[in-house]
């Protein structure tokens, strides 16, 4: 039998029958999207661009940090002291030459709420000087100090914080006298606190614990952590003003942590601003009602 000799077509693989071979198909493994991202699902497993897991964005990402907050801290725990006793030596050499300091700012509640004007200026001032300085950016924007569209509801929702945070306070255990009450027994000091009350304390408060402190603690502990811890310094530092009292503090903590879920779900400083105004608005309304204009001392 003659031994067959190849032919050339032999040799010759057909697009037909092997059509990964065609010369105008796409050669898929030698094929590569310029624009495909090296990292995502289609890496070849176990190699150097294997997917790796995007990490989610942080819930607030400020350009200020811990230390930051500290540094503030820090000026204003200075001004708590220097301000009260300055305004005070001030006033026993030009008034009361004849008083000592500490008892000025025990009987001159006036004296109390002045050092208090110039502690809040001198706190908003060091967020100012530090985001604006520091960080050359705009210091609203970055505060986020944004006004919502619906005011007057965040108004009403501080009103209604207070009606309820009330009505638990009679649940808890209340002191008899706080050092508060002094600051009303004056009719020109009680209607000076009420101004302030509503003007500039949720202003510097909400400004610091709210717009300055809650947006790092969220960044590395979330939101939830964030609004409760920026409301336990928030209710220590009304401690003095109310005698040590845990149940009035408790009632503080809730107002903090109403602010805080307010400025957490809205992301606008402004809205917690307006729910602290509408808070201490009421609760200032109610003492000028009880106390006839301020012309009877509060119980």
């Amino acid at each position: 039998m003659r031994e067959r000799i190849p032919r050339e077509s032999d040799f010759t693989l057909s697009s037909s029958e092997h059509p990964q071979f065609d010369q105008e198909a796409p050669i898929a493994a030698e094929t590569h999207d310029v624009g495909a991202d090296p990292y995502g699902p289609h890496a070849a497993p176990g190699s150097d661009l294997a997917a790796a897991p995007t990490p989610a964005p942080p819930i607030e990402d400020p350009v200020w940090n811990a230390w930051d907050v500290l540094v503030v801290v820090f000026l204003t725990l200075i001004a708590m002291v220097v301000f009260p006793l300055g305004l005070a030596g001030l006033a026993r050499i030009l008034f009361y030459p004849h008083t000592g300091i500490i008892d000025l700012l025990q009987q001159k509640p006036i004296l109390a709420l002045g050092a208090q004007l110039f502690i809040d200026a001198a706190w908003a001032a060091s967020i100012f000087l530090l985001v604006e300085g520091k960080y050359e950016v705009p210091f609203w924007n970055a505060i986020r100090w944004n006004w919502p569209k619906s005011k007057w509801m965040m108004l009403a929702f501080g009103v209604a914080t207070f009606i309820v945070l009330a009505t638990l306070g009679n649940f808890l255990p209340m002191p008899k006298e706080t050092p508060f009450e002094k600051l009303f027994e004056q009719t020109r000091d009680a209607y000076l606190l009420a101004i302030l009350a509503v003007t500039v304390a949720p202003f510097t408060e909400e400004l610091f614990f709210r717009g300055f402190l809650y947006p790092v603690l969220a960044k590395y502990l979330g939101a939830g952590w964030g609004v409760f811890l920026a409301a336990v310094p928030f209710a220590l530092l009304h401690l003095p003003q109310y005698g040590f009292s845990w149940g009035i503090i408790v009632v503080i903590l809730g107002v903090g942590i109403v602010c805080g879920v307010v400025r957490a779900a809205t992301k606008s400083v402004g809205a917690s601003f307006l729910v602290h105004a509408g808070y201490n608005g009421a609760q200032m309304l109610i003492a000028v009602v009880y106390t006839h204009g301020f012309t009877r001392a509060p119980k």
